[in-house]
């Protein structure tokens, strides 16, 4: 890996989404050397990933290199990798471009989508959970309504047109929402010789209510939003198999659609060698104390939504959202430090500033500690605190200037297949 030797402790970061860019700012200039890992040299805005999916957003808007985040902070590296495996006991990572050892271990890594053990559902349907899978997703909402032009069948044209999202959290009601808009103000311009009324936009929550992590208020709301938008919203239903066009239901209820979008869960993504089940709580999280400590291993951390850390009010540890990442980043990078420097360790709390999903133009709820509002008021404040999040000045000017675009012009100008994906349309064919 070539990374210099060193006098000051080893702290290698893996990942390097909110939680190990978080850290990492923690540690920048103390006397330690900091190796951060990851497969991408980039930090995603994992937020906006569904505008990127609808044609809102270039990928570009939402990313940032991490070279540039950290690039004025000495004894900082970053090196393209994966890690396979960790060994524990020799305080030793293996990766794709080699074996490194460490003084300290965080395991910033994120999330993955969960499938929970439906292989029919994970190989024909798609996700939303890195910049390419987006993109992947584009391409094949518009290519489904290319091939709708090549078809005369009705039945089959209204299935290549026709989309369900399975997952009523708010990245299923945020891209419910876009998708119903493309419907609206989009579709009928670009594809005037298709009856793009007929397509629909099926939200699938398995729970009696969709934003179950909101108040009961904010979710009527966006439910009510989303069925002025022309959204279809099925509750206690839950998607038992998909076939690439069929989807069926524990109900018994079918769907024909050929893109369906599974939002619908994640859990931790760990590594070989802490994957076992004495390591991990429900959801595939690490079980870390209340210093983010993967208990019993006084040399490993994990933050984020990899980090199991149990507590009364969350038994099943914090919520997998920016904000328990980001907090919890800064406050072990405070805890390293207080380590070596033999100091007490401050254990994590987490202060819950709120939560917030957008249904469309216009259209949003927000849920603060003390109060909750919906409505354009409630879209403003989504939109600023989006922004102010972004990582690089030009990001965010890049994408407050589509927002108001796309506002004033009703118009999604990144439309593009730039990457065809792969997709077998025999069935649809007359």
């Amino acid at each position: 890996m070539n990374i210099p030797k060193s006098s000051f402790p080893r702290i290698i970061i893996i990942g390097g989404g909110f939680a190990g860019i978080s850290l990492a700012k923690e540690l920048s200039k103390k006397e330690v050397q900091v190796l951060l890992l990851d497969k991408n040299n980039y930090h995603t805005f994992q937020p906006l990933l569904y505008q990127v999916s609808t044609g809102g957003l270039e990928p570009d808007s939402i990313a940032y290199p991490i070279r540039k985040v950290l690039k004025d902070y000495p004894n900082f590296f970053f090196r393209l990798a994966n890690v396979e495996k960790i060994n524990a006991d020799k305080k030793e990572l293996v990766t794709n471009i080699g074996a490194i050892n460490y003084n300290y271990l965080v395991l910033a890594t994120g999330s993955e989508t969960n499938f929970f053990g439906n292989t029919e559902i994970e190989k024909n349907g798609m996700v939303m959970k890195t910049i390419p899978q987006s993109l992947n997703l584009r391409s094949l909402i518009l290519e489904n309504f290319e091939q709708a032009l090549l078809t005369d069948d009705l039945h089959k044209r209204d299935a290549l047109m026709n989309f369900l999202i399975v997952g009523g959290g708010p990245t299923g009601v945020e891209l419910a929402g876009a998708l119903a808009e493309i419907k609206k103000g989009i579709l009928p311009k670009d594809y005037p010789d298709l009856d793009t009324r007929r397509a629909q936009i099926n939200l699938i929550q398995s729970g009696d209510r969709i934003l179950k992590e909101m108040s009961e208020k904010a979710s009527e709301k966006a439910e009510d939003f989303l069925e002025e938008l022309g959204v279809q919203v099925w509750k206690n239903t839950r998607v038992t198999s998909y076939d690439g066009k069929l989807a069926t239901t524990k109900t018994e209820l079918t769907f024909e659609a050929a893109t369906l979008v599974w939002a619908a869960g994640v859990k931790g993504a760990t590594i070989k060698g802490l994957d076992a089940e004495e390591f991990l709580i429900r959801g595939n999280r690490l079980k870390v104390n209340q210093y983010n400590q993967l208990i019993g291993n006084e040399y490993i951390f994990a933050v984020g939504d990899v980090a199991g850390m149990e507590t009364e009010e969350f038994p099943c540890g914090h919520p997998m959202m920016a904000q328990p990442a980001i907090q919890q980043g800064k406050n072990l990078g405070k805890n390293l430090i207080n380590l070596l420097e033999k100091k007490p360790l401050k254990p994590f709390v987490y202060k819950d500033k709120g939560s917030m999903a957008t249904v469309g133009r216009n259209k949003a709820v927000v849920d603060l500690k003390n109060y909750n509002f919906q409505g354009i008021f409630a879209w403003f404040v989504w939109m600023f605190v989006h922004l102010f999040f972004l990582i690089g000045f030009r990001n965010r000017m890049v994408v407050f200037v589509n927002w108001v675009y796309n506002y004033i012009r009703f118009d999604r100008e990144a439309r593009l297949i730039i990457r065809p994906y792969k997709r077998d349309y025999s069935r649809f064919k007359d």
